[in-house]
């Protein structure tokens, strides 16, 4: 948030704001994913496995490579808060900076969810979003955004000075130990930065602060997601419901959500292979 400036503006402050922006990344020669292959793979799956999650909560889920995805809302407005990691090296996690750098701040149908250094790689890319029509509102809010990071305790307590142990970044630490064995420490270090699903977001015109309004998703919508790699993920149910009023507390009305698990008829897929990691050396220079 930018305050009452305290210097002087140059002469040519209008000259050097007038420049015309230029995209950091590039994207005319990045790889894209074979949409038509996964929309005809698609149409052969079959739902294999499933869970809820409950309210406040977060539960774990293994898609195996070349297998679908959905996150489904089903009983009413309600955020997801999602991590992913390979699901044999945890050290292979979600890179949500990176992916907004590629695709921009809210993600939909073709855009992919990279992996961190050194393996920055796809990990999944969305095959289906029933709210693809929402766009962008007039306050420039969009849908599923890679800007918010998850509620969490540490900020929670540094603002309210209050302990509140059901934010997304809690029920997600409980989630990974559960499944893995970690002890709680060790499991929240590999907690990340999220995919807010069906979470509504943006950055005011005026002071460019980052905001949360009520999601439109409705019972039935989903955001469907192909697994390029062997997914461990992890899915919290945010305790601000569909983030209409606030977040990190209890005084939200929420909903569980549902994971669902599909395979597609493996002939489908006969051309698709699991991406490889970045072919950059790491020598780094040296």
């Amino acid at each position: 948030m930018k305050r009452t400036p305290k210097s002087q503006a140059p002469a040519d402050a209008a000259v050097r704001r007038a420049v015309n922006p230029v995209i950091c990344y590039p994207v005319d020669t990045l790889p894209e994913p074979n949409m038509d292959s996964y929309a005809a793979a698609r149409k052969t799956m079959e739902l294999t496995d499933g869970m809820i999650v409950p309210p406040r909560d977060a539960r774990t889920f293994h898609v195996p490579a070349g297998n679908f995805f959905r996150i489904v809302s089903i009983d009413g407005p309600q955020v997801g808060d999602l991590n992913l990691w390979s699901a044999v090296d945890l050290s292979e996690r979600f890179y949500s900076g990176k992916t907004r750098a590629l695709h921009g701040t809210h993600l939909s149908t073709g855009d992919q969810m990279w992996s961190s250094f050194p393996y920055m790689r796809p990990m999944a890319t969305i095959t289906y979003d029933t709210l693809d029509w929402y766009g962008f509102d007039a306050d420039g809010g969009g849908v599923h955004d890679v800007i918010g990071t998850r509620c969490d305790p540490y900020t929670n307590r540094l603002l309210s000075g209050q302990d509140y142990h059901y934010c997304c970044h809690s029920n997600l630490t409980r989630a990974l130990a559960l499944a893995t064995g970690l002890p709680l420490h060790r499991a929240e270090t590999h907690v990340h930065d999220v995919l807010n699903v069906f979470m509504c977001t943006g950055f005011t015109h005026g002071t460019h602060q980052y905001f949360m309004k009520a999601s439109p998703v409705r019972p039935g919508d989903y955001l469907e997601f192909f697994a390029e790699i062997d997914l461990l993920g992890a899915l919290s149910t945010c305790p601000g419901g569909d983030c209409s009023t606030e977040h990190s507390s209890d005084t939200a009305t929420c909903h569980p959500l549902k994971i669902e698990i599909y395979r597609p008829d493996p002939k489908m897929l006969l051309r698709w292979a699991p991406p490889e990691p970045s072919a950059y050396s790491r020598s780094h220079g040296v």
